[in-house]
């Protein structure tokens, strides 16, 4: 089993060197948990990539600062009771919102995950297309790269190890942002 992942990662890695994956902005190399009882979007994406850290980064490990991650890009979202953790070594940073009567919502969203758990439903899925020609969220992914796409995706119980999230819009009612001993 590891032979086909250390493929894959070289693969991307010689697609990144060569500028054909594009890496958005230097991660930190610390995962993130993301969690929310309900994820609803429209527009849903998702492919393998690669990430990089800075160069140097002491949390790069015997990985030379790079971690193979699974794209997801979704057009429109919502969310319910987010949550998001990191572990700071004996404390967590904790990050939640959308408990109350609002939910978050986010435009453009993408996130890098290394897992993503949940019970799912997509409607109008397509799957093995080739992610140079995804339409569903407006990104592309790096060609001859497996991906799909669906018209819609809904996500409940949704749990995801996150090294990197962008969004256009992402708004927070009522956020709360503190320290705590326990994560996500």
């Amino acid at each position: 089993m590891a032979v086909p992942a250390t493929l894959v990662a070289a693969g991307l890695a010689i697609l990144t060197a060569e500028g054909a994956l594009g890496v958005q902005f230097a991660i930190s190399g610390m995962a993130f948990t993301v969690t929310a009882t309900e994820l609803n979007g429209t527009g849903f994406e998702q492919f393998g990539g690669l990430d990089q850290m800075a160069p140097g980064s002491p949390n790069e490990g015997d990985t030379g600062g790079q971690v193979l991650v699974i794209t997801s890009a979704i057009k429109s979202a919502t969310l319910t009771k987010l949550c998001q953790s990191v572990d700071l070594g004996g404390t967590n940073l904790l990050i939640t919102a959308g408990g109350g009567k609002d939910k978050v919502e986010a435009t453009d969203l993408t996130t890098d995950s290394t897992e993503l758990s949940g019970d799912a439903a997509f409607d109008n899925i397509e799957i093995g297309n080739d992610a140079s020609t995804l339409t569903k969220a407006g990104v592309k992914g790096p060609i001859g790269v497996f991906s799909q796409q669906a018209d819609t995706v809904r996500i409940a119980n949704l749990r995801q190890t996150n090294y990197a999230t962008t969004a256009g819009v992402f708004k927070l009612p009522g956020l709360k942002l503190g320290f705590s001993s326990k994560g996500c």
